[in-house]
């Protein structure tokens, strides 16, 4: 059995969590539910992912056997990469990912359009923050 698989939890909301859990995971198994891809594919697709970290995480889902690799023997050697049945079973759940997605940013816009309505309207203002008070966040990205 790879190391992996070991490390898994035995938690079952906390086993899925770590086998789809991965800044790109899901990101490649949506576009595998398409149909197999080839890793430039899949890059241009995820541009922001780095070569190194798409074939990490392609790697890990291979492990946990949600995705299959095939090396077909030509000259340059051309891999693709499919979702398996197990890993097929995911679309549901993350179509269900994608619409409460959608609904949080509906619900997100609606409310700082309230928001924006309320400053406009000079009801509900908040007091001025000083640069002292301010609190920094680190960028998303």
């Amino acid at each position: 059995m790879p190391p992996i698989i070991k490390q898994l939890p035995p938690i079952p909301a906390e086993r899925a969590i770590k086998v789809i859990g991965g800044r790109w995971k899901v990101v490649i198994l949506y576009h595998l539910f398409e149909g197999p891809k080839r890793l430039s594919e899949l890059r241009r697709l995820a541009p922001r992912a780095s070569q190194k970290v798409l074939v990490q995480q392609l790697r890990e889902m291979e492990e946990h056997g949600i995705v299959h690799r095939e090396v077909f023997a030509q000259v340059p050697p051309r891999v693709e990469y499919t979702a398996t049945k197990l890993g097929l079973s995911l679309k549901p759940i993350i179509g269900a990912l994608c619409e409460w997605g959608r609904h949080h940013e509906e619900e997100l816009n609606a409310l700082d359009r309230a928001e924006a309505r309320e400053q406009q309207d000079g009801s509900r203002r908040p007091p001025p923050m000083s640069r002292a008070t301010e609190v920094r966040r680190p960028p998303l990205d």
